[in-house]
């Protein structure tokens, strides 16, 4: 049996990806699937831009991107492929737009190309700028639906789910792991010959459960609350892509951009603020905050078009001021932990990556086997 702690985006697709060999049980602590990171995010379809060549971020986004459209096509789950745009807005972003447009090509990131201020005129008459990435293979996805397909492949697999199940402790044995699950009527104990950690952002605690010291394995994860603004409904076509600005490094995030949904609905965010608890709370006096952010870059938007919509937590491996960390995506039998594959730090790209990710994870789990 392989044990999956976790129900958002990665732990379903990886749920659905094993169970096609194994019998697959998911643990899930809240009421239902994707209560947590991977339903309070953009939604974006990532091209695999932003990262650094070599990277599980950047490897796995690139293959997702193309693997999420297949999947959403022939399943018919609701996306859209919008496109996005990486703005520049004075002479002096140029060249880090150039310096994006280069790394996102050695990433494989697919038809990528520069765009003078009279081509972005031409694409998005609304939006000011002087120069601009474009990325046409960027998109969004319901990411519910997404989900709900993952979770759906999985059970018709053999998998199994238990909700409102939080694991409160992980022993190694003989044959594999004894965990410890708290659900509505108290601790249970069961066995499991795998153990896959999906937990998102308590990954680097259920991590230390096993006997990891998330400190010094490099698991300790950092809060970063993003949140959301809606766009007054009347401006919502005003754009047909995605619309960032260029990034500006340490903050963590690639900064406060319009984020389309399915049905074309715009809002603005994510905003990037470390936090040292979880608050789905929105801070409406941050209205000035967004507004002055994107002003420049959107000059149709007017403060009073902004109004506080949801929040999100990145579960960051990355403190405030670092740099760039990877995915943590690994077997632990070095640390004495045979069959234990804690995934960790999995933010932005994931959703995206999820099928990716699967697959990765599956030939590990093969290779244990």
């Amino acid at each position: 049996m392989i044990t999956v702690i976790g129900a958002g985006a990665i732990g379903l697709a990886i749920a659905a990806r094993l169970a096609k060999a194994a019998q697959v049980y998911i643990l899930e602590k809240n009421d239902s699937f994707g209560l947590e990171t991977s339903g309070r995010n953009s939604e974006t379809i990532h091209a695999g831009i932003y990262y650094p060549e070599g990277s599980l971020k950047a490897v796995l986004c690139v293959a997702g991107n193309a693997l999420l459209y297949e999947l959403c096509e022939q399943h018919g789950i609701a996306h859209r492929k919008t496109g996005k745009l990486i703005v520049a807005t004075d002479s002096e972003e140029v060249a880090a737009l150039e310096e994006l447009l280069e790394r996102g090509r050695k990433n494989g990131a697919r038809d990528l190309g520069m765009l003078s201020a009279r081509e972005l005129q031409g694409l998005e008459p609304k939006v000011q700028g002087v120069a601009a990435v474009s990325s046409p293979s960027s998109g969004v996805v319901d990411s519910r639906a997404l989900m709900k397909f993952y979770l759906a492949t999985a059970r018709d697999r053999g998998a199994e789910i238990a909700y409102r199940s939080r694991v409160v402790g992980i022993e190694r044995v003989v044959d594999g792991y004894m965990v410890s699950v708290q659900d509505d009527t108290g601790i249970h104990r069961f066995g499991t010959e795998l153990l896959v950690n999906c937990a998102g952002l308590h990954s680097d605690e259920v991590a230390e459960f096993a006997g990891i010291d998330p400190d010094e394995a490099g698991y300790r994860l950092h809060y970063c609350k993003g949140e959301y603004f809606s766009v007054a409904s009347g401006k919502s076509k005003l754009v047909e892509r995605l619309i960032y600005p260029v990034p500006t490094p340490g903050t963590g995030g690639v900064g406060i951009h319009t984020v389309l949904d399915i049905e074309g609905r715009m809002r603005l965010g994510p905003s990037a603020r470390y936090v040292d608890e979880i608050d789905y709370g929105v801070d409406d006096s941050q209205q000035g905050v967004f507004y002055d952010s994107v002003k420049g870059l959107l000059p149709f938007i007017e403060q009073d078009d902004l109004a506080p919509d949801m929040a999100g937590i990145r579960p960051k491996l990355a403190g405030p001021g670092e740099g760039f960390r990877d995915f943590v995506i690994r077997h632990e039998a070095d640390r004495g932990l045979p069959g234990l594959i804690n995934l960790v730090g999995i933010e932005s790209p994931g959703l995206t990556g999820s099928p990716a990710i699967a697959e990765y994870v599956g030939s590990m789990v093969e290779e244990i086997l």
